[in-house]
């Protein structure tokens, strides 16, 4: 299946310290590569992987679900345990409950995670008839490109396909009651205007996590696609402040 073009995974192998980046629902790796390519300049070793169905058609996403996704993220994540002294865990959206589940699942080997707009939930009663409407509708309209940035576009599908949507919606649940196990230092990146994931699905986070170091920042210029949009240098600035200070 070929790729989308600027959808290719990213992989750099630098320092001691590493960083798995995950990217979003009907996204690419196109949305967090210039965060990846910044954290390479800062002699990261960096893993950005393609989830699979991403980056190629909406069809072929339809035929994966989060198991898929998930597995493909800690693959990435082993590689960078058996690299590296200390490895962080990050993503946007979806890739914020991968990230999560990672750290829930992985905790001792996790040392820091960093989340932007990331996705547990959608306050969506909508969601409740996906049982039934996958069935009947393979996809609605996207999600993709919520960017306040004019000239600034997000790689990723123009449809929604509902039974993959199904599979992530069923993982919520699991995320958030495992919340708690998640005791590294914590840094969230939110944008205070994000037409795809509302504010409530950080405040589930913030609310449920054992971290005692926890940092917030709310991003005020920026929609859902933060790391593409006006505030990506604050991304990426804060998270390579973030990982220095925790490694010390």
């Amino acid at each position: 299946m070929p790729v989308m073009p600027g959808a290719e995974p990213f992989a750099y192998d630098g320092g001691d310290t590493g960083v798995l980046l995950c990217h979003g629902f009907t996204g690419s790796p196109q949305s967090l590569r210039p965060w990846a390519e910044r954290l390479a300049a800062e002699d990261l070793t960096v893993r950005l992987p393609r989830l699979p169905g991403h980056g190629t058609t909406w069809q072929e996403l339809n035929r994966t679900q989060w198991d898929d996704w998930l597995a493909e993220a800690e693959r990435a994540f082993g590689e960078l345990v058996q690299r590296c002294d200390r490895v962080f865990v990050a993503g946007l959206s979806m890739g914020g409950a991968l990230a999560a589940r990672i750290a829930e699942r992985h905790s001792a080997n996790v040392a820091g995670l960093v989340l932007v707009n990331p996705c547990v939930t959608l306050g969506d009663p909508r969601l409740a008839a996906l049982p039934v409407v996958k069935h009947l509708v393979p996809s609605l309209a996207g999600i993709s490109s919520d960017i306040a940035a004019p000239d600034r576009t997000e790689v990723a599908y123009d449809r929604t396909p509902l039974k993959a949507l199904h599979s992530f919606v069923k993982a919520w649940p699991d995320i958030v009651r495992d919340l708690p196990q998640v005791t590294q230092p914590l840094l969230l990146l939110r944008s205070a205007e994000d037409h795809v994931v509302p504010a409530k699905s950080s405040q589930v986070i913030l609310s449920r996590v054992s971290s005692k170091d926890v940092t917030e920042i709310v991003l005020e210029r920026s929609y859902h696609v933060a790391t593409l949009d006006h505030d990506a240098e604050v991304i990426e600035s804060e998270s390579i402040a973030f990982i220095r200070r925790v490694t010390g």
